[in-house]
């Protein structure tokens, strides 16, 4: 599953208004090709959300379904019971590894030092989370590759249409897209989170040919 979310790319932060706004986001998303799912605990009944996803998309082994804003134990207790496959969070926090660890599911952690990603890597995150991504840079990705270059950095906030390939270019084993994917709902529907979903995976296929 994680050379899955790797080929994946893109992660979609769903943060819906209510459930059904989260739901037809991420079919959505999927549509336009955007095929790990972060279902943010921001959203009302995001446990909900994520068990009618797992369930409506159990047949297609490409799409992963997780759960963001990960804020406690007790709440990633509750992802993992409705099925998430990976647990992210704005920061790092012991307990939750040490739960995920004992699940066999995947947690990525926000980091923004070398101090706390190397926490991270010694609590066996395979993915770090870059957070918050549009303060650090994309440089950041490149500067920590250097003393630490197995690490793989997932930026997450600040990433665009526009700077997609730089982060790329600096090493980044995977972005994290929220607000840039349904940014046009309130005007043009959930159509536009399909088009724009197309747009960001068109631009990570023909970058990295």
């Amino acid at each position: 599953m994680l050379e899955t979310m790797k080929e994946n790319y893109i992660f979609a932060v769903i943060r819906g208004l209510d459930e059904k706004d989260a739901i037809n986001i991420s079919r959505a998303a999927v549509k336009g090709e955007i095929k790990n799912l972060e279902i943010t605990y921001t959203t009302p009944n995001a446990s909900s959300v994520i068990k009618d996803l797992i369930e409506e998309y159990k047949s297609n082994e490409e799409v992963v379904v997780g759960a963001g804003t990960v804020m406690s134990l007790d709440i990633a207790k509750e992802a993992y019971e409705a099925g998430a496959k990976f647990l992210v969070s704005p920061h790092f926090d012991q307990e939750i590894a040490d739960f995920a660890n004992e699940k066999e599911i995947y947690y990525m952690p926000g980091c923004a030092t070398a101090t706390e990603i190397v926490t991270a890597m010694n609590a066996k995150c395979k993915i770090i989370k870059v957070f918050p991504g549009g303060v650090l840079g994309s440089s950041f990705i490149s500067d920590i590759h250097g003393p630490i270059p197995e690490v793989n950095l997932m930026p997450s906030g600040g990433v665009s249409i526009d700077n997609i390939e730089t982060w790329i270019e600096k090493g980044a084993v995977a972005v994290g897209v929220g607000s840039a994917l349904s940014r046009e709902v309130a005007d043009k529907g959930y159509e536009s989170v399909t088009d724009i979903a197309k747009k960001f995976s068109d631009k990570v296929k023909s970058f990295k040919k």
